[in-house]
């Protein structure tokens, strides 16, 4: 067996031995990968203080690219969750497209929504709207629950800031000549449109075969749970918080490619447009707009600041524990190894990076540890082939990401409970749709790719 074949049998022992960690021995991500990484090092070759060293630099080159983004994005979620900005923009939304475009108007909720908070936060925030929703047209609960979580899920994995796409891009950014987070955006919305208009046609018959259960409808807010002062916030108001932050980096994006380098404006708009500046504007905006706007005071704000980012911490550390399982693969030269046999292959960096993160996502159950582990196998690939578009890459790996989830992924289990569904019956529904959402990206990336080839 040659050299590059021995390391990617390590490697693969090494995902394998994290399984078992995580799945079997109900170890914690972060403990399971901070472990194997130590161990899978000198296996790999690497000196005992090469592999500590390695781990801690991914470790931190991932979580300074992320950390500050993810944890505004967490406040600004919080925020609009607390301020009911969330439930206006829902209703807005269904009342515009009627009753017999329901399954629409939960798409488009579902991806708006999904834009700045977690899937699970999404999910939480958003299961209110949808029994109010169905018991309000009558209508069954999964044929609209189905479509807001396959827009939750192309946001969660496609769209920066999500943690995922940001560790993709801080990776690549490093290792592929620069990734443009406002051009990802883009992309990610592209690809997101007709793959959500496939999620719609496949929700119906998928939740065709599943009985309807007697949810309990949320409860009506009281006046001393609401306070008496308290405002909801419009729509529109609502809507441009959300979209602010994005809306900053596509116009960095437009003044990089539109401006000339050294005009005064173009260097205002990429520093607003960076990813952490963008998010302080939005988080800025948004205790304004949907907070003091509606009666929350200064010490309100702070709370929910104190309440969202504990959370946050843990699933920074498996980020960033990822990033260092990574940074110890490369270092050891299993990248390396990955990128000569998909140039012996001819296989796409494209390709590669989706399948990658699709089998560490099963894996691991992560879609954000599936794709920063991706990233870092496949950037020395991306370097080496300059025509490959690390925007789309980062897409590729995203949509990679979301492929089959199972019981070892925690979003499959809020989406179990907060549908009342058998283990069976969640994965009849939830596992198929986006195990579908993440196979159909793929043919729309490389149309993409073939289309950019062609300019």
């Amino acid at each position: 067996m040659t050299p590059d074949g021995t390391r990617l049998w390590i490697a693969l022992g090494g995902v394998i031995v994290l399984i078992v960690l995580v799945v079997r021995g109900r170890l914690h991500a972060f403990l399971a990968l901070t472990m194997v990484s130590l161990g899978v090092g000198p296996a790999l070759g690497l000196e005992p203080v090469q592999t500590v060293r390695a781990f801690g630099e991914g470790v931190g080159g991932v979580l300074r690219g992320i950390a500050v983004v993810v944890g505004l994005g967490s406040v600004l979620g919080k925020l609009l969750a607390e301020s009911g900005g969330a439930e206006v923009l829902a209703h807005t939304l269904i009342r515009a497209m009627g009753r017999h475009r329901l399954p629409w108007a939960m798409l488009v909720i579902g991806f708006v929504v999904g834009l700045p908070t977690w899937f699970t936060v999404g999910l939480v925030l958003l299961m209110p709207v949808v029994l109010a929703v169905r018991g309000a047209a009558g209508v069954a609960l999964m044929p609209l629950g189905l479509p807001m979580l396959a827009g939750l899920a192309l946001a969660h994995g496609l769209v920066p800031p999500h943690p995922g796409p940001m560790a993709a891009i801080g990776t690549l950014g490093a290792l592929a000549g620069g990734t443009d987070a406002g051009r990802v955006i883009l992309l990610a919305i592209v690809v997101a449109v007709p793959v959500g208009l496939l999620a719609l046609g496949v929700a119906g018959p998928l939740a065709r075969h599943i009985p309807e259960t007697p949810v309990p409808a949320p409860a009506s807010p009281t006046k001393e749970s609401t306070g008496p002062e308290r405002r909801v916030p419009g729509f529109g108001l609502t809507l441009a918080t959300i979209l602010l932050p994005l809306g900053l980096m596509l116009l960095a994006t437009v003044a990089g490619v539109a401006l000339p380098p050294g005009q005064g404006l173009r260097g205002v708009l990429e520093f607003a447009g960076d990813p952490v500046v963008a998010m302080v504007v939005g988080v800025l905006v948004a205790c304004w707009s949907i907070g003091t706007r509606c009666g929350f005071d200064r010490a309100r704000l702070a709370g929910f600041t104190e309440e969202c980012l504990g959370p946050v911490a843990a699933v920074l550390l498996v980020v960033g524990a990822g990033g260092g399982f990574s940074k110890v693969l490369a270092a050891a030269g299993v990248g390396d190894a990955v990128a000569a046999m998909a140039r012996h292959g001819g296989v796409s960096p494209l390709v590669l990076g989706w399948g990658l993160a699709a089998a560490v996502r099963v894996a691991t159950g992560s879609s954000t540890v599936g794709i920063t582990m991706a990233a870092g196998m496949v950037a020395p690939l991306a370097a080496a082939a300059p025509g490959t578009s690390p925007e789309l890459l980062v897409v590729a790996m995203g949509a990679g990401s979301l492929f089959l989830s199972h019981v070892n992924d925690g979003g499959f289990w809020f989406v179990k409970e907060y549908f009342q569904l058998s283990v069976a019956q969640t994965l009849r529904t939830w596992s198929v749709l986006v195990s579908v959402v993440a196979v159909a990206a793929l043919p729309a990336i490389l149309l993409l790719d073939w289309l950019r080839g062609l300019v």
